[in-house]
């Protein structure tokens, strides 16, 4: 009987937890949406069916370095982080300071690097943490909304720092996207998602072996 009430309480209290982190997370990404709007993809942060989906392919056995384009206030970085081998690393990169802040404070992992900094870079920032490729690369920016000529430069700088064989991961809600990478990759996958606010496309960008 104590047994059962011992592990009652605890589900009860991982429950406050879970929901405090998402209040907390849901705060800070719309702060970071009023400041800017045209940097952010959504006011909502993405729904666990967008994320399960989103993260269906990758390859976690053999996964030693994933990377998020603009995570915001983390919503994608502690399934990948459940997920990532002990021995892998998470590397985040953000425009915003506000999200590179609170993601510093709030997620103590080693294997987990927050940068300010911009995607367009992500080849530098890599090797300014001594990481030369990227098994994955995930993106929520709104490739639709980005200045001239940035989009491009990112699909192209992403294609560069993967590894053969390596996936780029991107929810959107528009196919902006999928039409900058096209460029780029050998194969791009399709999906949506209808259970999210608002329902996204989703894309699976693959370089060749």
């Amino acid at each position: 009987m104590m047994t059962g009430n011992i592990s009652a309480i605890g589900k009860r209290l991982g429950l406050r937890s879970r929901w405090r982190r998402y209040a907390d997370q849901w705060s800070v990404f719309f702060r970071g949406f009023v400041e800017h709007p045209r940097m952010v993809g959504s006011i909502i942060p993405s729904s666990r069916f967008t994320i399960a989906k989103m993260l269906q392919p990758v390859d976690w056995g053999t996964c030693e370095v994933f990377v998020e384009y603009g995570p915001g206030a983390g919503t994608f970085c502690h399934p990948v982080l459940e997920k990532l081998r002990g021995d892998a690393v998470l590397i985040v990169i953000d425009t915003n300071p506000l999200y590179i802040d609170y993601l510093t404070r709030t997620i103590r992992d080693k294997r987990f690097h927050a940068v300010l900094g911009s995607a367009e870079n992500v080849e530098q920032i890599l090797a300014d943490l001594g990481v030369e490729k990227a098994d994955y690369v995930l993106s929520g920016l709104p490739f639709s909304t980005l200045p001239s000529g940035v989009a491009p430069e990112i699909a192209e700088a992403t294609h560069t720092v993967l590894k053969p064989g390596g996936g780029f991961l991107a929810y959107q809600f528009t196919s902006a996207v999928r039409d900058e990478s096209k460029p780029f990759f050998e194969r791009i996958d399709e999906g949506f998602e209808w259970l999210n606010i608002l329902p996204c496309k989703l894309y699976w960008a693959w370089k060749a072996r």
